[in-house]
């Protein structure tokens, strides 16, 4: 079955009504591809994934190389694809609302907008600068007449783990402007989670796991409505492919041995040909 552009983003509104659902982040179309094979209802793009794959840095790559990444995956498969749109490419809030109208354009089904200052990386917009970016985000998505869905986020817990307080204010900021779901990357303690929850309700969670931790049930019974692991894939490629070439210069190939097959692959790929 091959979905238009309308139905993909339907499906993924859909989505966000009810339940908890896992959206894992692929970094290229071979791993959307897979990731669509094993039977996942949606996917996100990753910043740092992608930049990686590019030999370059998380936060290193222009807004029309992710442009063109996000038309690459939402091509290459069937699913709704949520964009990892950073901090929309753009301090003032006019040119983020442009970047946006480009964002969508590419067929993503949701964008997240983060408030982390793009003129000092390590610097977040205060509280009334980055709700007044959610608003532009969220009326360029309304121009455009597209059902797509604005992930407002914070990245403050990033930096400051004990900042819960200042994020849920935040978070709760950004729902009264319109934000279709919430994220916070770095909560991790249960309770934390569960004052999140109830702070934005009824409006949807996105958890980030880094780690292993809690499972999927776990996240759900506290009313996480989704979950994504950013640049996890491809740090666990990264990871095994790092230890397979290791292997190789200290003169082993043993490291081939947890290989997916050649066939395994072609036999993937070639059903989407």
């Amino acid at each position: 079955m091959t979905r238009t552009v309308a139905e993909k983003r339907a499906a993924f509104r859909a989505l966000h009504s009810q339940g908890c659902f896992e959206l894992p982040n692929p970094w290229d179309a071979g791993s959307a591809r897979m990731l669509q094979h094993l039977g996942f209802a949606a996917l996100a793009s990753t910043s740092s994934g992608f930049a990686w794959s590019t030999g370059r840095p998380d936060y290193a790559v222009t807004c029309s190389d992710v442009l063109q990444h996000l038309s690459a995956l939402c091509e290459a498969v069937d699913l709704p694809v949520n964009a990892d749109f950073e901090s929309g490419f753009a301090s003032d809030p006019a040119t983020l609302a442009a970047n946006v109208s480009l964002a969508i354009q590419t067929g993503v089904a949701g964008l997240s907008i983060e408030d982390r200052d793009v003129e000092a990386p390590f610097g977040l917009y205060d509280t009334a600068v980055a709700v007044e970016r959610v608003r532009a985000a969220r009326a360029a998505i309304d121009r455009s007449g597209e059902d797509v869905i604005l992930v407002a986020r914070t990245e403050g817990l990033l930096s400051d783990p004990g900042a819960v307080s200042q994020a849920i204010d935040k978070l709760v900021a950004f729902a009264a402007e319109g934000a279709d779901c919430l994220y916070a990357p770095g909560v991790v303690e249960k309770a934390d989670i569960v004052t999140m929850v109830r702070a934005v309700a009824p409006k949807p969670v996105n958890v980030l796991m880094m780690r292993p931790g809690m499972s999927v049930a776990e996240l759900a019974d506290l009313g996480v409505r989704r979950i994504s692991v950013g640049g996890g894939l491809a740090r666990v490629a990264w990871g095994a492919m790092i230890a397979a070439a290791e292997q190789m210069k200290a003169g082993s190939f043993d490291g081939l041995a947890g290989a997916a097959s050649g066939k395994q692959l072609n036999d993937v790929f070639g059903g989407f040909s």
